[in-house]
């Protein structure tokens, strides 16, 4: 690529040359390429600073001018500056993918890593924790624990309880709320 030196068919603009290659000649999109192409490397290296992603960058941007030189306009710059623009961009994109796909891998090497789920530790555990609630709750009064089985394992709104143990809603709505502060202290206390 350093060894291409720019040349341009004599007398011939940039401007000239894209309004050529917007048409599809290839001869102009052949001395706008040997015009540009140092130029369009050097911006990719210098976001990319590597040489095999430069060159596909210069490449995939000269394409690009070559597919979409009719969106050039002349009145928001140079042909040259346009042309550097796409090619800035493209390298920076390059960049963001690279890092994404790098945070990726990442992401799935530690996943990888990620020890697997060890059930029977996990039965072990929810099975401690049914007893302590089960210990924790013979430490409640036979009315708070019936109040707290109804509603919680038999699914029973308040109200509900209320009906089944025709008791006032305010009295079932105390045995629940002391019921639970007295089993939240019974489970705090129990080492884990």
């Amino acid at each position: 690529m350093k060894d291409v030196m720019p040349i341009r068919e004599p007398g011939t603009s940039l401007p000239e040359l894209m309004q050529r290659v917007a048409l599809g000649e290839e001869d102009a999109f052949s001395s706008l390429y040997d015009t540009v192409a140092v130029p369009v490397f050097g911006v990719a290296r210098s976001v990319l600073r590597d040489s095999a992603q430069s060159e596909e960058v210069t490449q995939e941007v000269l394409v690009e001018v070559w597919r979409t030189a009719q969106r050039y306009r002349s009145d928001r710059g140079t042909v040259m500056n346009w042309i550097l623009t796409l090619a800035h961009r493209r390298a920076v994109d390059r960049v963001r993918s690279t890092v994404a796909c790098n945070a990726r891998d990442h992401k799935t090497a530690m996943l990888a890593r990620t020890p697997a789920f060890d059930e029977v530790s996990e039965e072990v555990e929810i099975r401690l924790e049914h007893e302590q609630v089960r210990r924790s709750l013979l430490g409640l009064t036979e009315a708070q624990r019936q109040c707290l089985s109804l509603a919680y394992y038999e699914g029973m709104t308040s109200r509900q309880v209320a009906e089944q143990l025709s008791l006032p809603l305010g009295t079932v709505k105390t045995r629940l709320r002391d019921g639970l502060i007295r089993l939240r202290d019974s489970l705090e206390e129990v080492p884990v």
